[in-house]
């Protein structure tokens, strides 16, 4: 069991009424993701309340919820209802967010003034600097576009993808194509008769130095690119 002191309530409204449990924050989310198994890891009692504030404790579980086993409520609660979010975690969840969005940014936008990626702190700085607001409870994916539109008149940014041509030497071919794979989309793959391979590759522009990166340090240098086409 968690410390009441530090618990949140859980809750689950039906028929108008609401059935309320006190949970840890952190370990009722993980266990609704699967990510916790254990029910005493996330509660911080076992009793069922219509109202935690006012002490007042639940009646008619059975007829609710067709059984009067206080575990499988308190789970129903916890899987179905809403959890109470700390200060704390709301915290934890803006920091990671915004980490995920300047991945992003970092990820698929350039400089069109050197043609490469800004680094993550000038971007981080940036959105600092023009003081957005982002929503912990919704995907990056979905916020990365008014990120953007709201720094861009700090630091310029265009978004780019390229075709990217790589020459790897035959006897690194089986680890480079994995790399490559990892990094965009196969377009074209050539195998010459002394095993070397050309692989055209299709890449956000901003990965383009850091897939150059690892393919020399996986060939010793062995690797040729080139950029055969912009989109």
């Amino acid at each position: 069991m968690v410390n009441v002191d530090k618990a949140v309530v859980a809750k689950l409204k039906l028929n108008g009424i609401y059935y309320e449990v006190l949970v840890d924050c952190e370990q009722a989310l993980a266990f609704r993701a699967g990510q916790v198994a254990d029910l005493n890891e996330v509660l911080a009692t076992k009793d069922i309340f219509n109202d935690v504030k006012k002490g007042e404790h639940a009646s008619f579980l059975k007829e609710t919820f067709g059984t009067a086993d206080r575990e499988k409520i308190a789970e129903r609660i916890i899987r179905e209802g809403e959890i109470q979010i700390t200060a704390a975690h709301k915290n934890k969840l803006r920091e990671e967010l915004q980490k995920r969005i300047v991945y992003l940014i970092h990820r698929n936008a350039i400089n069109p003034q050197n043609g490469l990626p800004h680094p993550l702190q000038r971007i981080e700085a940036a959105i600092a600097e023009a003081r957005v607001k982002l929503d912990e409870f919704k995907p990056a994916e979905g916020q990365v576009g008014d990120v953007v539109g709201k720094i861009r008149g700090i630091i310029p940014l265009a978004y780019e993808m390229r075709d990217v041509l790589v020459k790897v030497p035959a006897k690194f071919t089986g680890q480079s194509f994995g790399l490559v794979k990892q990094y965009g989309k196969i377009l074209k793959e050539d195998w010459e008769s002394n095993g070397n391979l050309h692989i055209l590759v299709e890449i956000p522009a901003g990965l383009q130095v850091e897939m150059q990166d690892k393919l020399n340090g996986l060939t010793k240098g062995g690797v040729e690119m080139s950029v055969v086409g912009r989109k």
